[in-house]
C-alpha cells in the first residue's frame, strides 16, 4: 500500500514540475523577461544599479507608452526604477492633459436633462 502512495506522490509531483517549467517558459516569452536578459539590470535614468534581490524595483517602460507594441529588438523598451517609471508616466500626464488609459475609457457625455420634467412635477394645481 505504502508503494501505491509513492507512486501517486511521484506523479503529482511530476504534474507540479512540469506545470512550474511550462510556467517558466511561458514567463520567459514575455517583454520584461526579454528586456531583463537584453538589457543591464540599471535604471536608464538615475542610473541606480541592481540585483536579483531588488529586481521587482526595475520595471520595463514603454517609450512610446503603447504597450501592445513589443519589437522583438526591444527598441520600445528601456528599463526604469518604479520611482523613475512613476515620474514619467506623470510628466506624460501632465503633457497630454490626461493618460492615455482615460483616453479610451472615457464614457460618452450624457445627453438626457435629469431635470427636463421639474418644472411641471413641482407645479401644484
Amino acid at each position: 500500500m505504502s508503494s501505491d502512495k509513492a507512486t501517486t506522490s511521484s506523479q503529482i509531483l511530476d504534474r507540479v514540475v512540469a506545470q512550474a517549467r511550462r510556467d517558466a517558459e511561458q514567463r520567459d516569452k514575455g517583454y520584461r523577461e526579454r528586456a531583463l536578459k537584453m538589457y543591464p539590470w540599471i535604471c536608464g535614468r538615475c542610473a541606480r544599479e541592481f540585483t536579483r534581490a531588488n529586481l521587482r524595483e526595475l520595471t520595463v517602460h514603454h517609450r512610446n507608452h503603447d504597450h501592445d507594441f513589443n519589437p522583438p529588438d526591444g527598441s520600445n523598451w528601456e528599463l526604469l526604477c518604479v520611482y523613475c517609471h512613476d515620474n514619467e508616466h506623470s510628466r506624460y500626464v501632465d503633457y497630454t492633459g490626461g493618460s492615455a488609459l482615460d483616453a479610451e475609457d472615457r464614457p460618452a457625455a450624457a445627453t438626457g436633462n435629469p431635470f427636463a420634467n421639474l418644472k411641471s412635477l413641482l407645479k401644484k394645481d
